[in-house]
C-alpha cells in the first residue's frame, strides 16, 4: 500500500508536464495563424484624370541649399560685426579728440619711455626721471615749432616777392611754350580765379571761424597730450595691470603676454620712424638748400613731420618742395628737386625701412595704403597718422593670439594623450595583477602587507597613505 501514493504522484507530475506543454503548442499555433489588426482604410479607387497629385512637401530648412544657409548663417554675423564696429566709430567720433589725444600720448610715450629706464637704471628715481624726460621732450619739440613759425615768419616776404617772379616766367613760359597758350586765355584764367575769389568770400570767412575753433582744439589735443604722456611714462605699468583685470579670467593670460609684444612693436615702428624721417629731412633739405631754393629749413621740417605719415607724407613733402622750387627757381631747379626727393624716397623704402624697421614692424604695402587712406576718411591728418601703427599693432596682437591659442590647443591634446595613456597602462598592470600577485598569508606582519601593496601599483594598500592632499 506505501507504493500507490508514488505512483499516482508521478501520474500528477506527468499530467501537468504534458498540459503545459499542450499549452505551449496551442500559443504557437494561434501566433502562425492570427491575423492582424485591421488599419485604417486605404481607398484603392483610381483618381480622375483631371486630378494632379501634390506630393507631401519636404521640410524647408532642409530645401534650403547648403550654400544658402552657410551663407545665410555668415551674413547675418558679419551684419552683426558690421553694425557693432559702426556703433563703436560712431562713440570714437563723438570724443575723436581725447582718441586722439591718447594715442598721440602712446607714440610719445613709445619714443621716450627708453630714457625713462635709461635713467632709472642710472639711479634716478622714477619721478624725476618721468619729469626729466618729459621736460627735454616737450622742450625740443617747442623749440622746432617755433623754429619752423620763426623761418616761415622771417622769409613769406622774400618768398611773395619770388613767387611772383615765378609766376611771371611761368606766364612767359605759357606764351612761348608749343602748348599754344595766348596772353587771353592766361587773363581769362586769372579773371576767373578773381571772381571765384570774390563769389566765395562767406565761404572764406566761415573757414576763417573753423580755424579758430580748429587752433583752440588743437591746443586742447596738446594739453591732454601732454598729462597723458606724463601719467604713461610714470604709471605705464599699474595701468597696464588695471586694464588687465578687465579682461576675462579665461583670455587673460593670451591678453598678457600680448601686451609686452604689442608695446615693443609700437616702440620699434615710433623709432624707426623718426630715424627714417630725420634721414628724409636732413638729406632732401641739403638737397634743396645747395638748389638755393628759399625757406630750405622749413621745407626739411615739414618733410620730417609728414614722414610720420607713410607713403602719402613723402608724396605730399616732397611735392610741396617741387612746387616751391618751381614758382622761385624755375623749371630746372624743380626737375633737380623732384630727382633728388625721388632719390632719397627709393634708398629710404627699400634701405633704410628695411633695415631699421626690420621684423618688428611687417605691414603690407596695400594694407598701408588703405589703412592710412580710411583712417585720413575718419579723423583727417591725426587719423592718417595713427592708422599705420595701429595696423601694425593689431597685427602683433592677432598674429601672437592665433599662435597662443594653438599653442594651448596642442598642450591640451598632449595632456589628454598623456592621460589616455596612463589609464591604459594601470588598467593593464590592474588586470594582469592577480595572475601575478602572490596571495598574502594570514602569517604576514603588517610591514610585510604593506611592501606587497607598495610593489604592485595596481593593488591597494591595506592602509591608508601616510602623506597628504599631495599623493
Amino acid at each position: 500500500m506505501s507504493r500507490v501514493p508514488r505512483w499516482i504522484g508521478r501520474l500528477g507530475a506527468g499530467l501537468t508536464e504534458m498540459g503545459e506543454r499542450l499549452d505551449e503548442r496551442r500559443a504557437e499555433v494561434e501566433k502562425e495563424h492570427s491575423v492582424p489588426e485591421p488599419g485604417p482604410a486605404v481607398d484603392t479607387t483610381p483618381l480622375p484624370d483631371h486630378v494632379t497629385v501634390v506630393p507631401a512637401r519636404p521640410d524647408p530648412a532642409q530645401a534650403v541649399p547648403w550654400g544658402v544657409r552657410v551663407a545665410a548663417e555668415a551674413g547675418w554675423r558679419v551684419l552683426i560685426l558690421a553694425g557693432t564696429v559702426w556703433v563703436l566709430m560712431r562713440v570714437i567720433s563723438a570724443v575723436q579728440l581725447v582718441v586722439l589725444a591718447f594715442v598721440a600720448a602712446l607714440l610719445i610715450t613709445a619714443l621716450m619711455q627708453p630714457t625713462v629706464a635709461r635713467l632709472r637704471r642710472y639711479g634716478l628715481p622714477r619721478g624725476p626721471a618721468t619729469a626729466l624726460t618729459a621736460i627735454l621732450g616737450f622742450v625740443i619739440m617747442g623749440l622746432i615749432g617755433w623754429f619752423v613759425t620763426w623761418q616761415v615768419m622771417e622769409n613769406i616776404d622774400t618768398l611773395s616777392t619770388q613767387i611772383q617772379d615765378g609766376i611771371d616766367e611761368l606766364r612767359k613760359w605759357l606764351l612761348n611754350s608749343p602748348f599754344h597758350v595766348t596772353d587771353k586765355q592766361i587773363n581769362q584764367i586769372a579773371k576767373n580765379l578773381r571772381e571765384a575769389i570774390g563769389a566765395n568770400t562767406d565761404q572764406i570767412t566761415s573757414a576763417g571761424l573753423e580755424g579758430v575753433t580748429v587752433v583752440v582744439e588743437a591746443l586742447t589735443g596738446i594739453l591732454l597730450t601732454m598729462f597723458s604722456t606724463l601719467f604713461l611714462l610714470y604709471d605705464g605699468r599699474r595701468i597696464w595691470e588695471w586694464t588687465l583685470k578687465l579682461v576675462p579670467a579665461a583670455a587673460r593670460p593670451g591678453v598678457a603676454g600680448a601686451g609686452p609684444r604689442a608695446w615693443r612693436t609700437l616702440t620699434a615702428y615710433v623709432r624707426g620712424t623718426v630715424i627714417v624721417a630725420l634721414i628724409d629731412a636732413i638729406f632732401i633739405g641739403l638737397g634743396i638748400y645747395f638748389l638755393n631754393v628759399p625757406m630750405a629749413v622749413p621745407l626739411a621740417v615739414f618733410i620730417f613731420l609728414f614722414a610720420f605719415v607713410p607713403l602719402v607724407g613723402a608724396v605730399v613733402s616732397g611735392a610741396l618742395a617741387v612746387v616751391v622750387a618751381l614758382v622761385t627757381q624755375g623749371v630746372f631747379t624743380a626737375v633737380m628737386v623732384l630727382v633728388v626727393v625721388l632719390a632719397v624716397q627709393q634708398i629710404e623704402g627699400h634701405v633704410l625701412q628695411p633695415f631699421i624697421l626690420g621684423r618688428a614692424v611687417r605691414v603690407h604695402p596695400l594694407a598701408v595704403v588703405l589703412s592710412v587712406a580710411a583712417g585720413g576718411m575718419i579723423a583727417g591728418i591725426g587719423g592718417a597718422v595713427v592708422a599705420v601703427p595701429l595696423v601694425a599693432v593689431t597685427n602683433t596682437v592677432v598674429g601672437y593670439l592665433r599662435g597662443y591659442a594653438e599653442e594651448a590647443a596642442t598642450r591640451q591634446a598632449r595632456q589628454a594623450q598623456g592621460g589616455a595613456t596612463a589609464l591604459s597602462a594601470v588598467t593593464a598592470e590592474r588586470t594582469q595583477t592577480p595572475t601575478t600577485q602572490t596571495p598574502t598569508t594570514q602569517s604576514q606582519t603588517p610591514t610585510q602587507t604593506q611592501a606587497t601593496g607598495s610593489t604592485s601599483p595596481g593593488t591597494p594598500s591595506d592602509t591608508p597613505p601616510e602623506s597628504g592632499p599631495d599623493q
